[in-house]
């Protein structure tokens, strides 16, 4: 059992003082709840508990079972965090294709046709600001006035009640980075605020200036990278959001920070996070157990079923002609992803053909996916599984224990290795090409058959290898947009814009639209130009 087990109950305790709604998301207290939330946390382990339903938010939908969500009027299946951010930064690109397009969104997210109607969208925003308000409420229950007033004053207690605010100041500052980078705004809401206000809209300007002051205040206070209990964040989750940032400033504040992000990033790769021997393993049931990822969110086939990223993807994953849900230590569903021509296409080539990282399964299929609908197109994917590194199945053939990794020390070498290429001060090309071949090395089972040259680590090169390493895990589209390659005609893809063989899509679509139900609530939000 990992050790820091999100479960319902801490889900359900950390909920007790909210009152969840899909307006603005702005969630309160009920009249009668402080009373209960003293009640609750009079005892000296609630907050560790608490602190556990802000990370459960992440995970989980609602407070009984797979199927609830505590956000009215909002579905399960289309609010869950890891989910929700996979669809938004992966189905919308290159990379997948989802067969089911009477599943409600996913046509017009897949086919580039979103609008601010869409239930996902709602879903991602909804669940987003629900991040943020568990992590204010927390905040709001745990100054020292309140603790004290509880007769809590253990030094050793406090202590550790203060790491736990840091922990929810950085979730908090991670909730709104993920509404900069999918929104380009956000209703803006701290523990401060009276409640029931609807927050007033903030722009990327200025979510970008309260997250980078928020985690440059808190990183010290952090503990050390891999020093924390394993699910818990640290300095280096907290220095790789900074990283994204800086190396996506130049679209959300039109500054290059590029000098900035290797600043950064020199942290988080002299910390003590490590490349996992074999690239795979960073994927399977027991992946909590990798020295290379940084931050997930955490499945447990028993303890925390939710229909979230990685059951999605695994389930996913088994094709309709292969019935190979035994592969991956699950039943499977159908045929529910393929992969598009142009992912299978950036493993291609002689360098790729002992890649680890190549697990695409075409058999019979044809590459060409001329009929979305139709299951047996379009080539799969065996990168997930439910299964451990020495062979054990998970606990569960449906609800999978499998993490989804949310930031990797792989992406940072990449992330390095851009910023040398853009010309980032601090940054050299040399360097930038070990750390690439270094995971060529690791996916060729330490051969350097594939490794590259200087001269041929490019901008375009970069882009391919990062789709190469970091497919299927909630990066493509923030990538293809920092590249110019996501709207235009310059790059298509199958699908793109709702035509089979992909055509241009306009600039508004670099952001989603603000959902119409949270516009209606929030007077002080307006929507995305161009929708």
């Amino acid at each position: 059992m990992k050790n820091w087990k999100l479960s319902i109950t801490l889900l359900a305790t950390a909920l007790l003082s909210l009152q969840a709604c899909t307006s603005d998301l702005d969630q309160s207290p009920k009249d009668d709840d402080a009373s209960l939330a003293d009640s609750f946390y009079a005892s000296p382990s609630a907050y560790k508990q608490g602190l556990a339903g802000v990370y459960g938010n992440l995970s989980l939908t609602g407070t009984t079972g797979a199927g609830s969500s505590f956000l009215q009027g909002v579905d399960a299946g289309t609010s869950q965090f890891g989910r929700c951010l996979w669809y938004l930064e992966d189905l919308t690109t290159d990379e997948v294709i989802w067969s089911y397009e009477n599943d409600g969104g996913v046509r017009e997210l897949q086919r580039n046709i979103w609008t601010d109607q869409n239930p996902i969208l709602i879903g991602m925003f909804s669940r987003t600001m629900a991040e943020v308000a568990i992590a204010n409420e927390y905040l709001r229950q745990t100054t020292p006035e309140k603790v004290s007033g509880r007769g809590h004053n253990d030094p050793a207690l406090l202590a550790e009640i203060e790491d736990y605010r840091n922990e929810a100041r950085v979730l908090r500052a991670y909730a709104y980075y993920v509404m900069m980078d999918l929104f380009g705004k956000a209703p803006f809401v701290s523990e401060s605020d009276p409640l029931n206000i609807r927050g007033p809209e903030y722009d990327r300007a200025a979510l970008f200036t309260f997250v980078e002051s928020e985690l440059n205040a808190v990183i010290p206070n952090l503990k050390p990278g891999r020093a924390n209990e394993y699910g818990r964040l640290d300095q280096t989750m907290a220095q790789m959001i900074l990283a994204k940032m800086y190396l996506n400033a130049e679209v959300y504040i039109g500054e290059n920070r590029y000098a900035d992000c290797v600043t950064q990033l020199n942290s988080i790769l002299g910390s003590a996070y490590a490349l996992e021997s074999n690239y795979l393993d960073n994927f399977k049931s027991d992946n909590n157990t990798s020295t290379e990822v940084i931050f997930a969110l955490q499945a447990d086939g028993q303890f925390t079923q939710n229909y979230g990223a990685t059951t999605v993807i695994i389930n996913g994953q088994v094709g309709s002609i292969e019935g190979n849900g035994s592969q991956f230590g699950v039943g499977g569903w159908g045929g529910a992803l393929r992969l598009r021509k142009q992912m299978v296409q950036k493993f291609q080539g002689d360098d790729f053909n002992n890649d680890d990282r190549n697990t695409i399964i075409s058999g019979s299929r044809d590459i060409e996916i001329t009929d979305i609908a139709n299951r047996d197109q379009g080539y799969i994917l065996a990168k997930f599984s439910n299964i451990s590194s020495s062979g054990v199945p998970g606990t569960s053939g449906t609800f999978v224990d499998t993490d989804f990794p949310v930031f990797r020390l792989a992406d940072a070498y990449l992330m390095y290795a851009e910023c040398a290429v853009r010309g980032a001060a601090g940054a050299s090309i040399a360097t930038g090409t070990n750390y690439v071949n270094q995971l060529r090395q690791r996916a060729n089972n330490g051969s350097t058959a594939a490794n590259i040259a200087d001269g041929e680590l490019t901008l375009d090169f970069i882009l391919d290898e990062r789709a190469r390493e970091l497919h299927w895990e909630a990066h493509r589209r923030q990538d293809l947009i920092r590249f110019g390659k996501y709207t235009g005609g310059s790059y298509n893809w199958a699908w793109k814009g709702n035509g089979q063989n992909g055509i241009a899509i306009s600039n508004n679509f670099k952001v989603f639209p603000i959902p119409a139900l949270s516009i209606a609530s929030n007077p002080n939000l307006t929507q995305n130009t161009g929708y």
